[in-house]
Parts: C-alpha cells; structure tokens; sequence
C-alpha cells in the first residue's frame, strides 16, 4: 500500500482553489435562482389557482423524486442542444449547471416559503383586507416582510447543501472542486491520490461547517421574533 505524501496533499490545493471560484460560483447562481423561483412557485400555490396549482404540484414532486444528477443529465443531453445548441459551450454549460442546480432546490425552498407565508397570523390578511390594499401590496408590505425573516435559516442550510452538491456538474465538464481534482491534478501528478481528495474534504468542511454555525445562530434569532 502506498505511503501518505504529504507533499501531494499540499500540491493539490492550487486546483481546489482554481475549482473553490468556480464551486462558489455556481453555488450563489443556484442559490439565487432557487430562492426567486422558489418563492414565485410559493405564491402560485398559495393562490391555489385551478389546473396551474396542480401542474405545479406535480412539476415540484417529480423534481423533488428524482436524483439531481439525472436531471443534470437530462438537461445536458436532451434539452440542450434543442434549446442552446447555438451559444458556446461554456455558456451552455453554465446554464445547465445554474438551471439544475436552481430549479431542483427551487422545488425544496417553495415548501419552506409556503411554511413561512402560512406562518403569517389570520389577522395580518385579515386587516390587509379592511385597509383595502391590492393584492400586490398585501404581499410585498404585509405578508413577505413577515415570512422571509422566518425562513432564512432554512434557505441558508439549503445553501450549504447545494454548495456541497456542485461537484456534481463535473459530471458535464464544469470545473469545480471535484473535477480539477479528478482531472486537472490527477494529469499534472500521474493520478489523483488519497491526499488530492482529503484536501478537498477538507476546503468543503473549513467553509460548510463555520457556515453551519451562523445558520444557527440566526435560527435562534428567528426564534426570538
């Protein structure tokens, strides 16, 4: 059996770093697609709109039943090339990575929306209705204001899950953590060894679990409201 070298385990970190940019890329792109398109997917279901609420429903539990990585799959070799096949590749790639990463936690954080908005007292809608307010301002004065806070603990694990779930688009040639270590390392050295990987391990648990520590201590805050 081969030897720890540690000089292997510290060659490695200059391409955890090039992939560490690109991870955290993909990770805030996702993120944000996930909370806008997660919240919007919320809001329709909440105004239980005939056939539209059910088509949703059944969209969100087909996504949330199937692994991410075969709809990254799907997306990059059945809707691609119908819908991108004129832009370049990276491009291509990164809207592929952006969209799965985005729509599968989209179908995750509209459940936690919808927790926060049900969370919102009877009274608030209730004295939105007796001021008269558009619908409109019922939600962006009333309503969000109150179930965003209550929810912010959640998206935030959400965030740190899909952060250790981007190495999954290496499997479509992003070059994220996993796959410059895969790759880029395993070229330049003649193979990517145990160290190579224990590096990695180590870059996602220095940035997940200090991270993991504010989540909670903003759920305790929550808790307070």
């Amino acid at each position: 059996m081969e030897k720890w070298r540690w000089d292997r385990f510290f060659d490695a970190f200059p391409f955890i770093w090039d992939g560490l940019i690109v991870t955290i890329q993909y990770t805030l792109l996702g993120a944000l697609v996930a909370y806008v398109l997660g919240l919007v997917f919320a809001i329709i279901r909440r105004l239980r709109i005939p056939v539209v609420d059910q088509i949703l429903w059944a969209f969100i539990e087909f996504v949330r039943s199937t692994p991410l990585l075969v709809q990254i799959f799907v997306l990059y070799w059945v809707v691609r090339p119908e819908l991108l096949g004129g832009l370049s590749v990276d491009t291509q790639r990164l809207i592929v990575g952006v969209t799965a990463l985005g729509v599968h936690y989209a179908c995750y954080t509209s459940e936690v929306f919808r927790a926060g908005i049900d969370a919102v007292p009877a009274a608030q809608w209730e004295a939105a209705t007796a001021l008269n307010l558009p619908r409109t301002r019922t939600w962006t004065d009333v309503i969000l204001p109150q179930a965003v806070p209550r929810v912010l603990p959640a998206l935030g694990n959400y965030t740190i899950a899909m952060f250790k779930e981007v190495p999954l688009l290496s499997s479509i040639v992003i070059l994220d953590m996993v796959y410059q270590v895969k790759t880029e390392y395993a070229a330049d050295t003649g193979g990517a060894g145990p160290e190579a990987w224990f590096a990695a391990g180590l870059v996602f648990l220095a940035l997940s679990y200090p991270c993991s520590i504010l989540v909670r201590k903003l759920e305790r805050r929550v808790e307070k409201i």
